[in-house]
């Protein structure tokens, strides 16, 4: 390599330099293959990390779907059965006679086994029912106005046309438990009886009078075109009312009963923990996070919306196993508002235990003085919530119930006793003798935390009775078995089933 003298000392002082650089021949190009190399390199490096960064969401996405197929494989069936009613339906496309028959409708019924199976039998049933009735009234109506629209003449036919859209579109006749009444469609979606049980069927209506009346204005074979929507709509209601529930049903209303069973055991353990935690947290004088079992306080708050939609869907299922017609899913919800009530006391007590508060714990005698009788209550109330689930979960009525209600209250009356008891106690026990009002401030705050425990736990006591009474109706509404007979049948041995399953 060789290197010339600058070019700017023979232009002048002023002139820039300028440099050169004389290099053996063939050296450029192997410096344009190593930048080369180094880019693709960058780009090898770039492409392995995308490829690996695809395959870790892949797999993260796999894991998600077979822990969800795992939790409840109900799901994954689900999907097959979904699965099953397309391939049914799809018959009516690819054999001749049958699509010969149905005609290009048989679009209807595809769209009807999208749209209608649902994962619950009873959801099923709500959107399949409501779907075939609102078609059929509408496409009666339909033919109905379009025969007066034939008979009015072309001059006045556009406008009843017209005009019975609006009014269809606007009014529809609702059927109330009261009375029979004309109601906006759109403002009847807003009635809670009408959004419960109707509303997809005020849709459907609207929706299928509208398209039959606009198309019927230009299409001759009205009554033909109704009748085999009607028909592909029914064929398709009726592939997934015996794929919903001929293939491994789930009922609405046994998932709402087990459900309610179940989180009362999680309220019953929540009460217990949520005590046991407060005090031991007091024990080592700071404060403590609740454990997972005092948090299943909130899967009843948290059941609300659930609660009611499965017990609007329990209402449109048939007689299964040992729910018949009539069952009372309603009271149901007022088991469910009950638990709630008494929940929002068990999340005051949650609050405690996380509290920083704890951090001062109070006196040492006081938290002696009350914790026995604190966890006792708590156990006791316990004991009941999971005697009452116990007894739903068995659909038999409980003899012990009642003695485990006065076995609650009798150990509330000996808390009252005690914090009745317990300031006086603490005055002799922890201030001094020359000035015993001026320790009463600091002892009273100190003690305020644990006398806010104590009047919550209280208080769960009471709400608990309230959702032995709810139980209690469930029991009579229903027509529990009684634990005597239960006792006869079994051998003498009472036993906890869950309802038996169709």
């Amino acid at each position: 390599m060789e290197m010339a003298t600058a070019k700017g000392a023979q232009d002048g002082p002023g002139a820039p330099a300028e440099w050169r650089v004389t290099v053996p021949e063939g050296a450029s190009v192997a410096v344009e293959h190593e930048a080369s190399r180094r880019g693709a390199r960058r780009w090898a490096a770039w492409l392995a990390s995308r490829a690996l960064a695809f395959r870790a969401m892949v797999l993260g996405l796999g894991g998600r779907v077979w822990t969800i197929g795992a939790d409840d494989p109900r799901r994954a069936v689900h999907g097959l059965k979904v699965g099953l009613a397309l391939a049914l339906v799809s018959v009516f496309y690819y054999t001749r006679p049958l699509y010969d028959g149905v005609g290009g409708a048989a679009m209807w019924a595809v769209l009807t086994v999208v749209v209608v199976l649902e994962y619950t039998v009873g959801g099923c049933v709500y959107k399949g029912l409501n779907r075939a009735i609102a078609t059929a009234s509408a496409a009666v109506i339909a033919l109905g106005v379009h025969w007066i629209a034939s008979k009015s003449g072309d001059k006045f036919e556009p406008f009843i046309r017209s005009g019975s859209v609006f009014l269809l579109g606007t009014y529809v006749m609702t059927n109330t438990p009261r009375k029979l009444a004309a109601a906006m469609a759109t403002f009847s979606r807003f009635i809670p009886t009408v959004k419960a049980r109707f509303d997809y069927g005020v849709t459907i209506f609207i929706l299928t009078y509208s398209l039959v009346a606009v198309s019927g204005y230009r299409v001759g074979a009205l009554a033909a075109m109704a009748q085999q929507r009607v028909w592909t709509i029914s064929i398709g209601v009726s592939i997934c009312f015996a794929t919903c529930a001929l293939i491994r049903p789930v009922w609405a209303g046994q998932e709402l009963h087990r459900a309610t069973a179940r989180n009362m055991d999680r309220l019953a353990g929540a009460v217990e923990a949520c005590v046991e935690d407060y005090f031991a947290a007091e024990a080592s004088g700071g404060s403590k996070q609740p454990s997972s079992k005092a948090e299943g306080y909130r899967c009843v708050l948290n059941y609300k919306a659930s609660e009611d939609s499965q017990a609007n869907l329990a209402r449109w299922e048939p007689p299964h196993g040992r729910f018949g017609f009539r069952h009372p899913y309603g009271q149901y919800r007022n088991v469910g508002a009950a638990m709630r009530h008494c929940a929002y006391c068990v999340e005051a007590l949650a609050g405690c235990v996380r509290s920083a508060e704890t951090q001062a714990a109070a006196p040492g005698l006081a938290r002696r003085h009350l914790a026995d009788a604190c966890t006792r209550v708590a156990a006791l109330c316990a004991s009941v919530l999971r005697e009452a689930s116990g007894s739903v979960s068995a659909m038999t009525t409980s003899k012990i119930l009642g003695l485990a209600v006065a076995d609650m209250n009798a150990a509330v009356q000996e808390l009252q006793a005690d914090m009745r008891a317990l300031p006086s106690a603490l005055l002799l026990a922890e201030a001094g003798p020359a000035e015993p009002a001026a320790s009463t401030v600091p002892l009273t705050m100190d003690a305020a935390q644990l006398f806010t425990v104590t009047s919550l736990l209280i208080e769960v006591s009471a709400r608990i009775e309230g959702v032995v009474d709810a139980v209690n109706t469930l029991a009579s509404l229903a027509n529990f078995k009684s634990s005597a007979d239960d006792e006869k049948s079994s051998g003498g041995n009472r036993t906890m089933k869950a309802p038996e399953q169709a």
